[in-house]
């Protein structure tokens, strides 16, 4: 009884353990980093044709108006002289229309400095007439008829003092008259050729800018191509095989 009093309870030891709740971490969870969409491809198209009707329509506003006015001479023969001759002689006094000694007799008349005045003025033959067309151009249509009148006359002049000599005469044939309206471009007409111009240098940015060619990567390629990039090369693999078997 006493060896039976004296032995000892075994211990039963630790019991099981309930499962506990998983701890919530305390470091903030890091949102997920969202980038901007990206633009579509043909966004150069609309800016472009934005941009060119904005420059058009500007240009048309800011622009001074311009006018313009055409009086018209003729070569005329005279009773020894061929028709085909004064032809001939109408494209000759065309090109020195606008030349230093006829724009020198103008000058008074027009009233603007000579060196205005060569910019201001063109003449224009035609290979079937022995017509000269002689435009000129001004900010007002009294300047532009002005001009226009008084390089007409100077040419006139010029020419019938060789007449006797040419057998060639130069008349009046129609004068000047000032404008009803200008003849530069208006503002939406500016405008229009801006968004022309501006979607066509669009199109061309599309056709070959430096984006073509390029095609966007899907999402779900990124694990694939890290799976992919760890794998060892074939002849590596191949090598590692046979250090093995002659091991």
């Amino acid at each position: 009884m006493a060896d039976t009093a004296d032995q000892k309870t075994p211990d039963p030891g630790p019991g099981p353990q309930e499962p506990q709740p998983p701890q919530k971490s305390q470091q903030p969870q890091k949102k997920a980093r969202r980038w901007p969409v990206a633009p579509p491809v043909w966004w150069p198209l609309p800016a472009c044709a934005l941009l060119g009707l904005a420059a058009g329509g500007a240009y048309g506003l800011l622009k001074a108006p311009e006018y313009t006015a055409t009086s018209y001479v003729v070569a005329v023969p005279d009773d020894t002289t061929e028709p085909a001759t004064a032809l001939g002689f109408a494209q000759a006094y065309g090109r020195i229309a606008t030349g230093g000694s006829v724009l020198a007799y103008a000058q008074p008349r027009a009233g603007v400095p000579a060196a205005r005045l060569r910019n201001q003025v063109r003449a224009e033959t035609s290979p079937e007439s022995p017509m000269i067309a002689v435009t000129g151009t001004g900010r007002s249509p009294a300047e532009a008829a002005d001009v226009a009148n008084a390089v007409a006359d100077a040419l006139s002049l010029s020419g019938n003092q060789a007449a006797k000599n040419t057998g060639v005469r130069l008349l009046l044939f129609s004068q000047a008259v000032a404008p009803s309206g200008p003849s530069s471009a208006s503002a939406p007409l500016s405008g229009a050729v801006g968004l022309c111009a501006g979607g066509l240098l669009g199109g061309l940015w599309l056709l070959a800018g430096p984006g073509r060619g390029r095609r966007p990567r899907p999402a779900g390629d990124g694990p694939a191509v890290e799976e992919y990039a760890s794998l060892p090369a074939q002849g590596e693999h191949t090598g590692t095989k046979e250090k093995e078997s002659a091991r």
